[in-house]
């Protein structure tokens, strides 16, 4: 939770961001890695982290090539801005009833950022929950995450794909 004070280590908005931005500085170091083909892809805090990461990113160019962010909390004390202004493309896939983070607070931060000309889409999941695509047994027992995870898997290597030239 927000509140516990060990959340500090892996805090979306402070801590983590600066890991992500330092591992895309160490690949593009790499003379073996296309600096222009580097994506970020982050699960649940780790999609609230590549948000933020994104949002620093700005409108500058030569950062990361697109996001692909799954389930993110995006309530303000998990972003750091209410709206995402990013020359680079963004996917967010959500779950209708996730118990954990509210996919209409999402919906929201993505339809300003649209306003705001970030190139934002949003793929939400009927019947999916929090971490729909963990292939556990348990998780993988709701048919709306079995679902959305294989369409996830799909939509994610297709944009992929798609972005990588």
């Amino acid at each position: 939770t927000h509140d516990d004070p060990e959340r500090d280590s892996v805090n979306e908005r402070t801590v983590r961001p600066l890991d992500a931005e330092g591992a895309l500085n160490y690949l593009r170091s790499r003379k073996d890695i296309s600096a222009s083909r580097i994506f970020l892809q982050g699960w649940s805090n780790g999609g609230s982290t590549a948000l933020n990461v994104m949002y620093r990113q700005g409108l500058h160019s030569g950062g990361y090539r697109a996001a692909l962010v799954f389930y993110p909390g995006c309530g303000e004390r998990a972003l750091l801005g209410p709206t995402l202004a990013t020359s680079a493309p963004v996917t967010m896939f959500l779950a209708s009833d996730d118990e954990e983070v509210s996919p209409t607070i999402c919906t929201h931060v993505a339809a300003r950022s649209r306003e705001a000309g970030t190139n934002i889409d949003v793929v939400t999941y009927q019947g999916a929950t929090h971490d729909f695509d963990e292939p556990s047994q348990s998780r993988q027992a709701v048919p709306g995450n079995r679902d959305a995870m294989s369409d996830a898997l799909q939509r994610a290597i297709a944009i992929v794909e798609a972005l990588k030239d």
